[in-house]
């Protein structure tokens, strides 16, 4: 396809993909073969852009539109050449719900509306002047602490869910770890949708699932729209999540860059806008914030089909399933058992997706600079520190991201004044490839 998005080359005979090679995302495969595989992305991405909204209370629907309009949004954005689907992330449960607490579903959607206009406004700086000044400002060391502290901070949430129904959580965790060693392929990275699966068949034996609002929800109409409040107060809620959905496209732009053997630097300003805009388009109508999905990369490297044209189907269909209301209502008819065995598994990935920067950027913990920039970030996460300023209130996640950055960047310049620890550059670190590789908060 041209860059501008008028068409797709066919990608050799359109029925198989040439020996050793791959579908670029301006090619594609015959229509028929090309909405199959759009298909599959809408099936990779459906388990954890659902829990979101069943997790957090917002309408299953309104998220599944908004996800399939940000999709289609961030194509032509990026000009057809990065293939990516915008799914809920995960990075914004934790705030959702404390916002939830202080000013209701309203309040919370307007934190969602203020994150997506920072990434904007920061993608637009990016463009403008490249990224290399986030990947002196948010080394490995930092960005792993903000990831796993923001998994680790959830782990009441799912304790509390856990309990209301042990039987069915207990069977969906197990569920959820047999399906990822079993399972070989597509099936082994739809683990947790099919561990939900199991979960609610059990939940639904055991007279946990009340199918009344199906049998009152029509077959065909518009999701469930809501409108946004604005608080001064939820702003320390949602900054964490902006510097997470920056490491996430970063990464995914790099992973895409890599899969493809292009150079997608150029367009890391253009994915952090079309991420930020989707997201702020989902919480003015009720919807949850947006990211790259990781879960749709592995789909293209096990097809080895990188067309953005698969993404324009994804997009379609999940903006036709949305506007079916039935559907909508049986997806909020999953339990809180159910819901309570994934979050433990989720959270606690999520948790150790932080662990897996360090290690994949080689992070050194003999250096205490690192040990105590994560160290400290980790206990005020997992602890919920709070810390209440008039009408703002920071709580543990916006006081964790806060604490790796000032004690990471404060000891850096201290040592580095004092010359009392070798502390590594700008150069060395970039050597490291900051951009995190894209993590599964989807």
């Amino acid at each position: 396809m041209s860059t501008r998005g008028i068409g797709w080359t066919l990608h050799g005979d359109g029925r198989n993909v040439v020996p050793g090679g791959y579908v670029a995302p301006d090619e594609r495969l015959t229509w028929p073969r090309t909405i199959g595989i759009g298909a599959q992305h809408v099936v990779a991405m459906f388990g954890a852009t659902f829990l979101v909204p069943l997790i957090t209370g917002f309408p299953p629907s309104t998220t599944l539109l908004f996800s399939g309009v940000g999709t289609l949004l961030f194509l032509v954005i990026t000009a057809n050449r990065i293939p990516s689907y915008l799914g809920s992330s995960f990075a914004f449960i934790a705030p959702i719900a404390a916002a939830q607490s202080q000013h209701g579903p309203a309040g919370a959607l307007g934190g969602i509306i203020m994150a997506g206009a920072a990434l904007a406004i920061i993608g637009l700086i990016v463009h403008t002047a490249g990224a290399r000044w986030i990947q002196v400002a948010m080394p490995p060391i930092v960005t792993g602490a903000i990831v796993a502290l923001i998994g680790l901070n959830l782990a009441p949430t799912a304790k509390a869910s856990f309990e209301q129904a042990p039987v069915t959580a207990l069977v969906t965790v197990i569920a959820i770890l047999l399906v990822t060693v079993l399972f070989k392929g597509i099936l082994g990275r739809l683990s947790i949708l099919v561990g939900v699966l199991a979960g609610y068949v059990v939940a639904m034996v055991r007279g946990e699932v009340d199918f009344a609002a199906i049998n009152d929800a029509a077959w065909i109409g518009l999701p469930e729209f809501a409108a946004p409040e604005f608080h001064l107060s939820v702003v320390g809620l949602f900054v964490p999540v902006v510097l997470v959905l920056v490491a996430e496209n970063i990464g995914h732009v790099k992973s895409v860059a890599a899969m493809t053997g292009r150079d997608l630097d150029p367009l890391t300003g253009r994915a952090l806008m079309a991420d930020g805009l989707a997201t702020m388009i989902a919480g003015a109508g009720g919807g949850s914030g947006t990211t790259t999905y990781a879960e749709n990369i592995g789909v293209m490297a096990a097809s080895r089909v990188y067309s953005t044209a698969a993404y324009w189907v994804a997009g379609i269909v999940a903006i036709l399933l949305s506007l079916l209301p039935k559907f909508g209502a049986l997806i909020a008819t999953v339990p809180a058992g159910v819901l309570g065995g994934a979050g433990v598994v989720l959270y606690g990935m999520i948790g150790v997706l932080g662990v897996r920067i360090w290690v994949q950027n080689q992070v050194n913990f003999s250096n205490p600079i690192n040990l105590s920039t994560a160290g400290v970030a980790l206990v005020i996460g997992i602890a919920d520190f709070t810390w209440v300023i008039g009408d703002l209130t920071f709580a543990g996640i916006a006081l964790g991201t806060a604490a790796a950055l000032i004690i990471f960047h404060g000891m850096t310049a201290v040592a580095r004044a004092r010359g009392s620890e070798h502390v590594a550059g700008p150069e060395e670190l970039e050597s490291r490839d900051h951009g995190s590789r894209p993590s599964k908060l989807g």
